[in-house]
This record gives structure tokens, C-alpha cells and sequence, in this order.
């Protein structure tokens, strides 16, 4: 889901809702629905399409120095393949999803930093926040690949970023870099009224939650 999931105005395909309480136990946090075999796409704007040798991630902000990687490059860096359940803050769910990419620990240690927060950036003027602690110690990945396919365009390739414990807006669609700072500085939905964090269990979805 996009960087802009969660998000006014949507463009949706495949949106079949489910329950399967069997499947469900302890898998679904509140006030969300079992998508089944679907995988909605929503955005709030035109799906950006960057050849893969056009397309470079970097790491800048607060750091001991910038780091740019080419697409070849961001292929040459250690791999983890992992399978998720996905969580939408417009309410649905998908179960045991598959992907492929370079976990953010492995990006995070190309540089030197005491920064606390990210934001993420992104192809077509995204940004969401997170903080590190969300992020580290196996928690987040930028993927390039799912259900071993090269990422589609209206599913954010060719690569997104996938943090799973939080709302899926917050795995940001087309994702070109992290700035990372000491502050925390909210991305684009949380400017306009989402949660800083986006805890599915907690139902973080806007600001005061």
C-alpha cells in the first residue's frame, strides 16, 4: 500500500473483504478484516514509474557521511527473504504475504549516526516518520520482490519499503532514501491528521489515538 495508504481519495482493486475466525485467532488486531487472497491497491496519486537504472537509494541526515547506492548495488548487499501478515489503516488485513529485499539494519549500518527518527522519502513527493526503534533489529526491509515476482508499480516497485508491526501507510510505496535526525518530523499523512506511529494493535490511525 502506498506510501499514501490510508489516505482521501483511493484507486482500489481486488477489494474482497473476508472473516475466517479459525484463520483469524490471534492475527487480526481490532477493527480490521481479512482481505483474503486480495491485495487492495490505494493511493491518493499517479503510480510513478522508475526504471530500475534510473533508480538509487540514499541514506543522508544526520550521519557521518551520505551513502548512495546504485539499483545495482542495493542487489549486491545481503538479502532476507520473510513472510508477514500485512495491517491497513482502512481496515483490511492480509495474511502470510511474501517478500524479498535488504533489511534497514544492513542500510543503517553503511553509516554512523545517533539520530533517533527517519523519514522516509520517496518518488512522487511522499515522506512518512518513523522512529528507529521501529525499525531496527529485524523489524523493517526495503523489497524490491514479492511472492517472488519483481515488485509491481501500483504496489510500490521497484522497491518500498515493508514495516510490518505498523499501519501499512507506513510502508512507503516507491522508496528512494532515509534522512535520518535527532527530530522527529512528520511525513505526509501525519501532516494531515494520521498517527505519528501507527500501532495496528493499539488503532493508531489518527493523531490522538
Amino acid at each position: 500500500m502506498s506510501s499514501r495508504d490510508g489516505g482521501m481519495t483511493f484507486l482500489s482493486r481486488g477489494f474482497v473483504g473476508r472473516r475466517d475466525a479459525r484463520r483469524d485467532a490471534g492475527r487480526l488486531p481490532p477493527g480490521q478484516y481479512d482481505v483474503g487472497d486480495g491485495f487492495p491497491v490505494l493511493s491518493a496519486g499517479p503510480t510513478p514509474r522508475t526504471a530500475p537504472e534510473d533508480w538509487d537509494f540514499t541514506v543522508t541526515g544526520e550521519v557521518d557521511g551520505p551513502v548512495r547506492l546504485t539499483w545495482q548495488e542495493f542487489q549486491e548487499l545481503p538479502r532476507e527473504d520473510v513472510t508477514v501478515d500485512i495491517h491497513c489503516v482502512t481496515k483490511w488485513s492480509k495474511f502470510g504475504t511474501t517478500w524479498s529485499g535488504v533489511a534497514l539494519d544492513t542500510l543503517l549500518g553503511l553509516v554512523d549516526t545517533s539520530a533517533e527518527h527517519l523519514l522516509a522519502y520517496c518518488d512522487g513527493g511522499y515522506t512518512t516518520n518513523l522512529a528507529l526503534e521501529d525499525v531496527a533489529d529485524g523489524r523493517a526491509w526495503v523489497v524490491d520482490r514479492f511472492d517472488g515476482r519483481p515488485l509491481e508499480p501500483e504496489h510500490g516497485g521497484p522497491a518500498r519499503l515493508l514495516v510490518p508491526e505498523l499501519y501499512f501507510w507506513k510502508s512507503a510505496k516507491w522508496v528512494r532514501g532515509l534522512y535520518l535526525s535527532g527530530t522527529e518530523e512528520p511525513g505526509f499523512w501525519e501532516t494531515l491528521g494520521y498517527h505519528l506511529r501507527g500501532d495496528p494493535w493499539l488503532e493508531q490511525r489518527y493523531a490522538g489515538d
